[in-house]
């Protein structure tokens, strides 16, 4: 019991951490200059250069709700921990915005007080990283992902990516109006989305991408000892058969780190009777620990 609750603590620490680099985030690179970034913090973020009302306040009068229809709808541990990045963030944003944190010496933004790449491309990598390690957490930052979550839950098969594609193309179509109808927000939007996207989905997959290898060999106990002596990974044998010349074989599966294939393929030289072939593997799921050294 002392496990979970550490574990749980853990779990909310990381999520309240994440959420106040966020609102560093929005307050460096993103308020001061003109362009929304994804999803409905987009539309709260072009509320507050319009009306001059602190993006603070709209996520919270906007996540609330949702949050409370997804602790009763959806998932509990989910909505907790979202709950508790919105409120971090929030407070945070608010503390920031009232220089009772003063950061102004390290916001950016150029003379004319527009954006230039520079502003989208820092902001979307962290905030990709943000979001990743969020999600990887149990949680989220709010917005779009209690609606996602919403829509999942009653339409499964409905993909996830699309919606929040329309979504950020609205915020993205908007901000050419809201921004003095000028197309240099639309781009620095389109650039923020992509990094993001990018971004988050290297954090989500990055230690979990993994090479799979298909070994057909005469020498399957050699090549099984120098991946288990070189390599700290096992193969798996299966019983094979050569169709042309119905002669006995083995294949060989592994499954090795992605920096790992350049010593397989050296150790397959070795082997010239040896056929391979090499896949990508995008996730892994289960015991894929490299075996200790004896």
């Amino acid at each position: 019991m002392t496990e979970k609750i550490r574990h749980a603590a853990g779990q909310y620490a990381a999520v309240a951490a994440l959420a106040a680099l966020m609102a560093f985030n929005y307050q460096i690179f993103i308020l001061n200059n003109a362009f929304a970034p994804a999803g409905l913090n987009g539309l709260a973020t072009m509320a507050q250069y319009v009306f001059h009302f602190s993006m603070g306040y709209t996520t919270l009068i906007i996540n609330i709700p949702l949050a409370i229809l997804a602790f009763l709808f959806v998932d509990r541990k989910f909505a907790a921990l979202t709950t508790v990045n919105v409120i971090v963030f929030s407070v945070v944003l608010l503390l920031l915005q009232n220089n009772i944190i003063d950061v102004r010496r390290l916001v950016y933004h150029t003379d004319d007080g527009r954006s230039t790449l520079l502003a989208p491309f820092a902001a979307g990598v962290v905030n990709g990283f943000i979001y990743g390690e969020s999600v990887k957490a149990g949680g989220s930052t709010g917005g779009m992902d209690f609606i996602s979550a919403f829509i999942h839950k009653k339409k499964p098969a409905y993909s996830l990516t699309h919606i929040s594609f329309v979504l950020n193309t609205a915020v993205a179509c908007i901000s050419y109006f809201v921004y003095d109808f000028s197309i240099e927000p639309v781009i620095l939007c389109i650039v923020y989305c992509s990094l993001t996207t990018y971004t988050s989905d290297r954090i989500l997959q990055g230690g979990r991408n993994a090479i799979r290898v298909e070994m057909i060999t005469g020498h399957p106990d050699e090549i099984t000892q120098e991946v288990i002596s070189s390599m700290h990974h096992t193969t798996t044998l299966i019983h094979a058969e050569g169709g042309f010349s119905h002669e006995g074989k083995t294949l060989l599966v592994c499954v090795i780190n992605k920096h790992q294939i350049t010593k397989l393929t050296e150790i397959l030289k070795r082997y010239p009777d040896t056929f391979a072939s090499i896949s990508q593997v995008t996730d892994t799921v289960g015991n894929f620990k490299r075996i200790k050294n004896s």
